[in-house]
């Protein structure tokens, strides 16, 4: 076991979470990671199934007195976000996550730790391997893709699950108990430019834009963190009133549902003064604005040596221009519960290179016609500027139902439990619960889970009193759950 992890309470989850994170596990690459999980299964004595979409499903019968009460479902995503820092020399597809222990947090060296939804996998794994635990009939279903797609929910056969009340552990408060979530849709513009010489004159300059906070584009999004695309944007906007300069490429971001951090481009100017004193004025200018919230915030120049071609004047002013209307961030704030953002959309990456541009937005809502609203406005942005946009990948919002009687039941014990009130909201973020409750409309959902900070990002961390409070939480909510 990962040492730095071997002595934290409780040893059974951050035991299970150091095996899972010793596997590469991105998403649309689970195989592994599926296959381990079906051996985890089957070595315990487990009726286990996998599907042809990869999710499995493991199931265990209830403990003795338990088997007049309802079934369970309980639910946690195998994939994990897979970012690092540019500094960090980390291959995804071959090395385990590298943990450590900071006071009371869980973090990574550099890269996702994989909390999200890692801790919701192991705290499942501890409860199938534990013979002391009491509960009902259950069932672990353990899905696949669920950042990039919520593939694995979407292809849920009928009949795979039969639970009565649905456990999603993919929450990252402690103290709130999750009853809806946002659905969102995958927006992808794209276009072709013939690469246009430069002159034989020109040098040419890389300008890199870093040290933003990133994070998650649903939960994340109400902090109004800066965008890495959006400013790079600025900086040249502001660079062409003054300065003749030609893009090479520019590349920025690349996971929908995270916030980019960090994003670059090569330009091709001749007046190098010029240029270095309104990059100056212009980095000032925007600092000074986002001090607050994003203190670590840089924009550097370099000379570098550089291939010969690149954007044409008008596909360039178009780019911009594109990439300047395009809205990131909230778009409404849902009217019905405080501080809840409805509908919003992360201008997730850039990527311009060889006569190709590629812009990849993800659009989240709670309200499906606001979602269409939204969808629509980009796409009139995007086919002003002669882009071909495809949409993709559509999934639900889930409808709060705060009549469920688990909810009740959850209230009540962590009312006991912890002396205070749980927070029953709703989230800007994509659960598969949404997904699921289409395919089971008649079963109870709800979600909850230890304290994460910085999903999606390399300072993603999670809290260890927490995690003993949420495994607390949990076995006290499985020994409750009502009767048939």
């Amino acid at each position: 076991m990962n040492k730095p992890l071997e002595n934290i309470e409780p040893k059974e989850i951050w035991a299970h979470f150091n095996l899972i994170n010793a596997i590469p596990r991105a998403s649309k690459k689970e195989q592994a990671i599926s296959d381990f999980m079906v051996a985890f299964g089957q070595n315990l004595g487990l009726e286990t199934t996998q599907d042809k979409a990869l999710n499995v499903l493991i199931k265990k019968p209830a403990t003795v007195g338990y088997e007049n009460r309802k079934k369970v479902t309980l639910q946690s995503h195998l994939d994990m976000v897979h970012q690092k820092n540019n500094d960090t020399v980390f291959d995804f597809d071959t090395q385990g996550i590298d943990m450590f222990v900071d006071g009371d947090w869980v973090k990574a060296k550099g890269t996702t730790l994989g909390a999200d939804n890692g801790l919701g996998v192991a705290a499942i794994m501890s409860i199938l391997a534990d013979q002391t635990i009491e509960h009902p009939e259950l069932e672990a279903l353990f899905t696949i893709d669920e950042e990039t797609g919520m593939t694995g929910a979407l292809e849920l056969q009928p009949g795979f699950i039969s639970g009565d009340i649905l456990l999603n552990l993919d929450t990252e408060e402690d103290d709130e108990i999750t009853i809806g979530c946002a659905g969102g849709i995958d927006i992808t513009a794209t276009k072709t430019y013939v690469p246009a010489l430069t002159k034989p004159t020109n040098a040419f300059y890389k300008i890199v834009l870093n040290g933003l906070k990133g994070g998650h584009s649903g939960m994340d999004i109400i902090k109004g963190l800066g965008n890495a695309n959006k400013l790079l944007t600025r900086v040249l906007f502001e660079l062409q009133k003054n300065i003749d300069f030609q893009i090479i490429s520019l590349q920025g971001g690349n996971l929908r549902n995270a916030i980019p951090r960090e994003a670059e481009v090569v330009i091709a100017i001749e007046n190098i003064e010029s240029f270095k004193l309104q990059l100056e004025e212009t980095t000032k200018i925007i600092k000074t604005e986002w001090l607050i919230k994003e203190p670590n915030l840089t924009i550097t120049s370099t000379e570098i040596n550089s291939k010969k071609e690149g954007l044409n004047h008008i596909d360039q002013t178009i780019l911009l221009q594109t990439l300047y209307a395009c809205h990131n961030g909230v778009y409404t704030m849902d009217a019905n519960i405080t501080d809840l953002v409805a509908t919003s959309n992360n201008l997730a990456s850039v990527k311009v290179e060889e006569g190709n541009i590629t812009i990849a937005c993800l659009t989240r809502s709670s309200i499906e016609s606001e979602k269409e609203d939204l969808t629509n406005k980009l796409t009139a942005i995007f086919n002003l500027g002669n882009f071909t946009v495809q949409t993709d990948g559509s999934y639900p919002g889930w409808q709060p139902n705060p009549n469920a009687s688990i909810l009740q039941t959850m209230e009540n014990i962590y009312q006991e439990l912890f002396k205070t009130k749980p927070h029953v909201n709703a989230c800007h973020a994509g659960l598969e619960c949404g997904i699921i409750g289409e395919h089971y409309p008649n079963m109870e959902m709800v979600s909850f889970g230890p304290t994460i900070r910085g999903a999606h990002s390399p300072d993603e961390r999670v809290s260890i009193s927490s995690t003993q409070k949420f495994w607390r939480f949990l076995k006290e909510i499985l020994k409750n759950i009502p009767h048939k």
